[in-house]
């Protein structure tokens, strides 16, 4: 007897989904994942065959153990009500982090860009639309593309994140990116659950350099998956999982939604406490003080370019030159060929 295919049961699900009730769809997907957890226990969260490093892997600046990367998807109207919010959080707690809006499924103040940008964080894509029409074809992707870069454009973004994270790593090439974030390591959990495998970035080559792009795949389960599908109500799987990518000094690159953070202490069925993510945040500031590289996506792009052969170094100085001309970033590297126990004594 022939199996029926993920994908083909994701696609019949979401075309269903516009009939059914929020609650009724969360229900089913929490069924579902919880299946799916004891079926993948063996290789999540944790992938053993994802803490492999890159040959070209010089280590991260200045000895760091490991590097931290912030993200957060802005679903719908309710995560652009939370955006400042949760910027003025992570402001208060010294981090910085990209919000990634869909174009024309809600209002986005160009204000509230504006004001991000202006306090250090990042503006990124996420789509038209939240749904999975980008795939649907070839020509459908080629299509959306040319609003895409337009968006990107206009919003001075260089990163981009598909919606419910589809991916097809050779149509991204149509973006005009200088990363993508639509993949993962290990997650059984989403629609389409090909994991990459590795909790390093990868850079993904085009016909010409300037076509290519660095994929960041995050390393955390998504919150949505620990907290409205698993119930859960501490941070033991993110420490259990953070604690293994600094082990075998991966990225640990966090995807979030405000949509579903609750801020005012009275959570609904598809809400959590914010204070969850503080708690994140503050473990990783606590147990790993002075052990983490913390940067945006755009700089942790740009620095993999860098040790990928695909930038250069100004003579005699730290200061990263991008391969695509596109990005103001100056971080500081170690010397390409520093080995992994040499840079602990940089």
């Amino acid at each position: 007897m022939k199996l029926i295919s993920e994908e083909t049961i994701s696609r019949a699900y979401y075309k269903v989904k516009p009939l059914l009730s929020r609650r009724m769809q969360i229900a089913i997907r929490a069924l579902v994942a919880r299946q799916k957890r004891r079926l993948y226990r063996e290789v999540w969260p944790i992938d053993s065959a994802a803490g492999s490093v890159p040959p070209q892997f010089v280590g991260w600046p200045n000895g760091k153990l490991f590097s931290v990367v912030l993200t957060h998807d802005v679903d719908t109207a309710r995560g652009v009500a939370r955006t400042r919010q949760l910027m003025e959080l992570e402001l208060e707690m010294g981090f910085r982090s990209s919000f990634n809006f869909v174009a024309h499924d809600y209002h986005l103040p160009p204000e509230l860009r504006n004001l991000l940008v202006e306090h250090g964080f990042e503006v990124g894509v996420h789509g038209l639309e939240h749904n999975r029409s980008l795939y649907d074809s070839a020509t459908a992707f080629a299509e959306h593309a040319k609003g895409i870069n337009g968006y990107l454009k206009e919003w001075g973004a260089v990163g981009f994140r598909s919606p419910c994270v589809y991916h097809n790593f050779e149509w991204l090439h149509g973006l005009n990116i200088s990363y993508d974030a639509s993949s993962f390591d290990t997650d059984p959990f989403e629609p389409q659950s090909d994991g990459v495998k590795t909790i390093f970035p990868i850079l993904q080559k085009g016909e010409y350099p300037a076509k290519g792009y660095v994929e960041l795949p995050y390393t955390l389960p998504q919150d949505f998956t620990l907290y409205i599908l698993f119930g859960e109500r501490n941070i033991e799987t993110w420490k259990k999982k953070l604690a293994w990518i600094a082990e075998h000094g991966g990225m640990a690159l966090v995807n979030t939604h405000p949509d579903y953070m609750c801020f005012d202490g009275r959570p609904r069925f598809d809400e959590y406490p914010v204070g969850l993510y503080r708690d994140l945040l503050t473990h990783i500031q606590g147990e790993y003080r002075g052990e983490y590289w913390h940067l945006l996506p755009h700089e942790m792009a740009t620095y993999w370019n860098v040790i990928s052969g695909m930038a250069e170094l100004k003579a005699g100085t730290d200061t990263v030159l991008p391969a695509d001309g596109n990005l103001n970033v100056t971080v500081a590297v170690p010397p390409l060929g520093t080995s992994l126990l040499e840079k602990s004594k940089l």
